[in-house]
């Protein structure tokens, strides 16, 4: 590569993250090609492994084979480790284009960016090494060990066996793959709280992003003497969570409740938990303890919505993430008051932000929809179903109706894309807009067309 050639490229960073994520699936689907890396007779197919390869480094848990009959151990620990890079890859680029991007601003925006988000100045590139993988494996360790316990000591598991479960679904929930090894995931333990809720706060943890873990942190060290002041990116990533997370519970509790293909045959408590696991899973894990394939059509639409809008920034999560959906919240309600800015918490939101924001929005509609349309032509699915299956792609959920194995291998390809540009997408146009950001000298003339 020539001299400009490599400043040109080093200009445009979301260029080596795209890179840095198709080498980790290539190299993942060679691995998995390997005779070794399958539990009976010959080795898998070219678009079985690249399919899981994908899926994992995009830690999305979208399968056409079954996981724990199909890979071999070696397959399963080459599964696990493309989950690990994916998901610390993820935090890390996230956390360090929001540096680089900071850096490129003027200063007043730099000093207005780390006033409201006191995590996009996160130091040097050292210290975001360090703290995303303090942080992940702080977390992976805690559900790790709450889970091979409960195998254990509570399903007769023999230790080894037990610490292999729990460390395999730990780093499956904190990075929010949703890979599970047994076939049906989770709905063995779908009334069990010491399964569930440590998978649930470990997805929950994973969602929300290093910046606001770190902000947390921060908060939590200050002396009670001085003010505890939280940032608007934590306020809008743990309201907008907090509020998703309820309204989710009580969509799919109500709307399931009754069903006697899912909550309909579990008690009370069980019913609770169900509910809320199932809330909790959509932002984008991919575990259920519930058959989705049997869900009422209106829980299927809600949960396509909680699946598109997905988690925090910076995180293991997928989709547009709640601040850019909260953001567009905003600037309809303001929109509807008639006023000039975008307000929220006693904060003005950057113009820039809200364009942005709608540009995620609309973009990813405009994929969604698009591989909507040819699913729909290339399969003989109802519109729902590949819908569901499109959104879970897109927003590397990993949640089905358990249609992705039966599906051609045209419509395989098309998940795959979906997966890819689901993970990356968001992440290098948002920093790809920041970068690209310049003033012009003149205005044009202002016209108004006819809305509505």
């Amino acid at each position: 590569m020539s001299g400009p050639a490599r400043r040109r490229f080093l200009r445009h960073p979301a260029q080596i993250v795209v890179l840095g994520f198709a080498a980790a699936i290539a190299v993942g689907t060679v691995l998995l090609l390997l005779p070794l890396s399958r539990s009976g007779p010959g080795g898998a197919s070219v678009l079985e492994s690249f399919f899981t390869a994908t899926s994992a480094v995009c830690v999305t848990g979208l399968v056409v084979v079954d996981t724990p009959t199909y890979w071999s151990g070696f397959g399963e620990a080459v599964i696990l480790g493309l989950i690990q890079v994916g998901g610390l890859g993820i935090m890390t680029l996230a956390s360090l284009l929001g540096l680089l991007v900071s850096r490129r601003m003027g200063l007043q925006a730099r000093l207005t960016a780390a006033a409201e988000t006191k995590a996009v100045g996160l130091g040097d590139v050292r210290s975001v090494i360090k703290g995303v993988l303090a942080f992940t494996l702080l977390f992976e360790a805690v559900t790790a060990v709450a889970l091979t316990l409960r195998f254990w000591l509570g399903y007769d598991e023999s230790l080894g066996r037990a610490v292999y479960l729990g460390v395999f679904h730990s780093v499956s929930a904190f990075n929010n793959a949703g890979f599970a090894l047994w076939s049906d995931s989770l709905t063995r333990f779908v009334a069990d709280p010491w399964i569930c809720l440590p998978i649930a706060g470990a997805v929950i943890s994973g969602g929300l992003g290093f910046p606001v873990i770190l902000e947390i942190r921060r908060q939590l060290r200050r002396t009670s003497q001085r003010r505890r002041t939280w940032s608007l990116h934590l306020k809008l990533t743990v309201v907008a969570t907090v509020a998703l997370l309820v309204l989710g519970t009580v969509f799919v509790t109500a709307t399931e409740w009754n069903n006697p293909a899912t909550l309909g045959a579990l008690d009370t408590p069980g019913r609770l938990l169900a509910g809320f696991f199932q809330a909790v899973m959509p932002r984008t894990a991919g575990f259920n303890t519930l058959d989705y394939g049997q869900m009422e059509d209106g829980t299927l639409l809600g949960t396509i919505i909680l699946m598109f809008i997905g988690g925090g920034s910076a995180g293991t999560a997928g989709g547009i993430k709640v601040t850019t959906f909260v953001i567009l919240f905003f600037a309809v309600f303001a929109e509807v008051r008639g006023e000039s800015n975008v307000d929220a918490f006693d904060r003005r939101i950057d113009d820039r932000a809200v364009r942005q924001a709608l540009t995620v929005v609309l973009l990813s509609i405009a994929a969604v929809v698009s591989a909507t349309v040819v699913l729909i032509e290339i399969t003989a699915l109802s519109t729902e179903q590949v819908l569901f299956e499109a959104v879970s792609a897109f927003a590397t959920v990993g949640l089905s109706t358990g249609v992705t194995a039966d599906l051609p291998g045209a419509a395989q390809v098309i998940l795959v894309g979906l997966m890819f540009l689901g993970r990356l997408g968001p992440i290098t146009l948002v920093s790809a807009l920041a970068l690209r950001e310049r003033k012009r000298l003149y205005e044009l003339p202002e016209g108004r067309p006819i809305i509505g």
